[in-house]
């Protein structure tokens, strides 16, 4: 279970960058400072 103050699980994910889109990884981002941000809405058209 996720957990406030404990480490995120590794996953991966589609996102668009420099007008591309890409996949990250969680664990490419090892040792540095990572901010997670959920927006549902996102990309559905609506």
């Amino acid at each position: 279970m996720i957990q406030v103050g404990k480490k995120a699980p590794d996953f991966a994910a589609p996102a668009y960058f420099n007008g591309d889109f890409t996949s990250v990884k969680l664990s490419d981002y090892l040792g540095k400072w990572v901010v997670l941000c959920f927006y549902p809405g996102d990309f559905t058209f609506v």
